[in-house]
């Protein structure tokens, strides 16, 4: 049986164990920071690095629509992900 070593996502610590099934992907559990993280996701908006890379595409000038084209996201996640990042 092969073994992963799987790091939590937050923190890097290794004391991470199974924690059930969500949209039929496994959940995991660090001990711990005790955050809760998927190992895939279904919806790309949720995987790790897509909010760095609409802030970086607004700052390069990307529109909207060009931006949820491009990481096969909704437009509507683009536009709040600019509203929490730049609030008035």
């Amino acid at each position: 049986m092969a073994e992963i070593k799987i790091k939590c996502r937050r923190c890097g610590s290794e004391k991470v164990y199974l924690y059930g099934k969500q949209s039929g992907h496994q959940r995991c559990r660090c001990q711990d920071c005790k955050k809760m993280f998927q190992l895939s996701y279904t919806n790309k908006a949720c995987e790790e690095g897509t909010k760095e890379k609409i802030v970086l595409m607004a700052h390069n000038g990307s529109g909207i629509r060009d931006t949820a084209r491009v990481l096969s996201i909704s437009p509507n996640t683009v536009i709040n992900e600019i509203k929490k990042k730049n609030p008035k």
